[in-house]
């Protein structure tokens, strides 16, 4: 049965006439099909500009309308409905549930709020519900019985917002706050009320807060929306982050109740607002936009926000007429430590090494990472580079102090390329590329120092890109040859070692030297794949002679740093040995001091290990490094090979050759076999035989040559100790 109604105010008939108001055909559909099988009169408007025309020309008791419809969307037609037809009730069916979408709804005079998807038994009792109470509300003060009805629904709202709910008076004094401000600040309602709202804000947030009550374009349709910082109970220090929105309520249309809960009152509210906790989304998007612009094993800038304090810094510099530096810092033998104890103690040696490089900044100063183990200082305004290069001797001083990783010591020392602004380049990109190209210039001459930058330095850089490309296709072609120099008993001329040294045959350039290349390969970290073919090479020609007959036959080769200090090194050179069948005993490596005393303990190890496998150690260019006995004493070295610079000095008087003196008559303390290099003169030979010295190599003897010649010499001296 319909619902019948007798009051005159509403349409001729027994039955309610509705309005069914919604932009999705299919919906609309559904809910008419509903309300007439009740026996409801149904009119439908597919959208809100139909729902209005309807509207001007038919009388309807009762509107039932979605909320977001394209064009015209429900509230207008709310609106619409209160100046044509104000007797007309409406019900909002619609899937918006926001907190501002419901209270405008209710503000603007719905009698009830159903959310899609609904059930078709509750729109049905509500719709009859609504119906009936329309006709008590005509009858009996139709405007005082909806504003209970909204009241009612939107205290239950409030109760049951997961937001602070809060209504302020004209001063910015809480009448009314919601339960939920306990859970969310720690505070009772009861307490709240009275107080003036600056009390819960944080102190930077106070003139914010205070201003945003005052702004002139804050009304209900356009509420003020700000995110401050409050404070929670027990700690002034103990802020969350809130989302507050407040609009002003007109005191002409604000009913005037009972106290509300929370112990204020409402009748005096004069703004109505509420208050989200974002905490947890701001401390996100710090720590994204930290991710963004920081390093997070190191906690430095990165280099995103390095070039932007660098643009800032260049531009400062450039109105007051000042200079600033940009260091390029490359630590020495990282690589090292990374790969001989793991990554992980990577990590903690490049956290203590950002520890004290920060130890030595200026405030205002911003120390980067760069990548790696690189990284980038900008000192901005310096009054001249002594301020720069104080800072550069600083840093290097703070690293060369030990590292203890757990067990470990471990020593780095840093590379330091310092670039001037505006001498060295006044564009960020020049700046940083300068400082890069000096630091490779601290690396060629041996590390652990500093450089400044100078245009010289540009034109070394481009041939130096040009040669690494070039390197790299030699690597390709095969265009490495090996050259051998002889080692020979000086008391019988015969050959008793070859060293191998590498020559590159370069297609344009001609043959290049040692000198040329190999501190570009090191750099690069081509070295390992160069003394590979190297090494390939030797084993294979000096294999084939020592199995031709000349089985004492010594096969020297001068190690660099970057692979004696690789963590496999000693597998890695055993493999190709054992690969090629050749004689371990036969094969003597050389390596310079300074690379033992790098790290004597971890060097000390793989020697012991080579010297156990048979292969013998000699120490290259003896005397020009730390020389020291105890070193010598300690690691299982057979051979000194005296350094030619002293051999040479031999001729300039006495003071050269008491130096030699001295290095031949230790070896023979310590039971050391010696090899004098860069013998050239029959007078330097002489004299070296005098001493005990009968191992010598130099122009004297001949230069390395290739191994064709030196398998013709090899013949001769077998055929000559052949018996007839």
């Amino acid at each position: 049965m319909a619902p019948e109604l007798t009051d005159p105010h509403f349409s001729t008939g027994l039955t309610a006439r509705i309005l069914v108001v919604d932009d999705e055909p299919r919906l609309l559909t559904t809910l008419a099909t509903l309300l007439r099988g009740r026996g409801y009169e149904v009119t439908e408007a597919h959208g809100g500009e139909r729902a209005c025309e309807l509207v001007d020309a038919q009388r309807f008791d009762l509107a039932l309308l979605d909320l977001r419809m394209p064009g015209v969307d429900g509230f207008e037609v709310m609106s619409h409905l209160a100046r044509v037809q104000p007797d007309c009730g409406a019900i909002v069916v619609s899937g918006e549930s926001s907190f501002s979408a419901v209270s405008r709804a209710l503000r603007r005079g719905a009698l009830d709020y159903i959310r899609k998807p609904f059930d078709p038994e509750e729109l049905l009792a509500t719709v009859a519900s609504v119906t009936n109470k329309q006709s008590l509300l005509k009858a009996h003060e139709n405007i005082q019985l909806r504003l209970e009805k909204s009241e009612a629904l939107h205290r239950y709202i409030v109760n049951s917002s997961p937001d602070i709910v809060f209504m302020l008076d004209a001063r910015g004094h809480f009448c009314f706050v919601n339960s939920k401000v306990e859970s969310l600040l720690g505070y009772q309602p009861a307490e709240i009320c009275g107080n003036h709202f600056r009390h819960i804000l944080d102190d930077r947030d106070v003139a914010r807060g205070m201003y945003a009550l005052s702004a002139p374009n804050v009304s209900s349709d356009n509420p003020r929306t700000l995110e401050v910082r409050l404070k929670t109970r027990g700690s002034r220090r103990a802020t969350r982050h809130f989302e507050i929105t407040a609009f002003p309520i007109d005191p002409q249309t604000w009913p005037h109740s009972d106290a509300t809960r929370g112990g204020g009152s409402g009748q005096s509210a004069r703004y109505y607002g509420t208050a989200r906790d974002v905490t947890e989304r701001k401390e996100a998007e710090a720590f994204i936009n930290f991710q963004a612009y920081h390093d997070l094993l190191t906690r430095l800038p990165n280099r995103a926000l390095f070039k932007d304090r660098l643009e800032l810094a260049i531009t400062q510099a450039r109105r007051s007429g000042q200079k600033l530096a940009v260091m390029f810092l490359d630590l020495d033998r990282f690589k090292v430590v990374n790969d001989t104890l793991g990554h992980a103690m990577g990590d903690r040696l490049l956290q203590a090494v950002t520890h004290r490089l920060e130890r030595c900044l200026r405030k205002g100063d911003t120390l980067s990472r760069f990548g790696g183990d690189e990284f980038t200082l900008l000192l901005p305004a310096i009054r001249n580079p002594e301020d720069a290069r104080q800072i550069a001797k600083k840093l290097i001083k703070a690293l060369r102090a030990p590292f203890q990783l757990g067990e470990h010591e471990v020593f780095v020392g840093v590379s330091i390329g310092i670039a001037i602004y505006p001498d060295a380049g006044d564009r960020m990109d020049q700046l940083i590329q300068n400082a890069d190209i000096a630091m490779y210039h601290v690396k060629a001459r041996g590390k652990d120092g500093y450089r400044f930058y100078s245009e010289t330095m540009s034109i070394d850089s481009a041939n130096r890109l040009n040669l690494e490309r070039d390197l790299r296709l030699a690597l390709e072609r095969n265009e490495l040859r090996v050259f051998y120099q002889p080692q020979v008993c000086s008391s019988d001329n015969r050959i008793v070692g070859l060293e191998a040294l590498v020559r590159w045959q370069h297609p344009e350039r001609g043959l290049l030297f040692p000198r040329d290349f190999l501190p570009l390969a090191e750099e690069t970290r081509l070295i390992g794949q160069l003394s590979e073919q190297v090494l390939d090479q030797a084993f294979q020609d000096v294999g084939h002679w020592i199995r031709s007959g000349h089985g004492d036959l010594r096969l020297a080769v001068n190690l660099s740093p970057v692979q004696v200090e690789h963590p496999k090194f000693v597998e890695t050179l055993m493999q190709r040995v054992q690969a090629h069948n050749f004689p371990a005993g036969n094969l003597e490596i050389e390596i310079t001091e300074n690379v033992i005393m790098n790290d004597l303990d971890q060097i000390s190890q793989k020697l012991r290990e080579l010297a156990a496998l048979g292969v013998r150690i000699a120490i290259d260019d003896f005397g020009t490094g730390y020389s020291s006995l105890n070193y010598l004493h300690r690691l299982p070295i057979h051979t000194l090979k005296v350094d030619q610079s002293f051999v040479k000095g031999m001729r300039s008087g006495e003071d050269g050759a008491c130096i030699v003196n001295a290095i031949v008559a230790m070896a023979h303390g310590l039971k050391l076999e010696i090899v004098a290099e860069g013998v050239e003169t029959d007078q330097q030979l002489t004299y070296l035989r005098s001493l005990g010295c009968h191992q010598v190599q130099g122009f004297f003897y001949g230069p390395a040559e290739p191994a064709a010649r030196i398998a013709v010499t090899l013949e001769r001296t077998l055929a000559s100790v052949t018996p007839a």
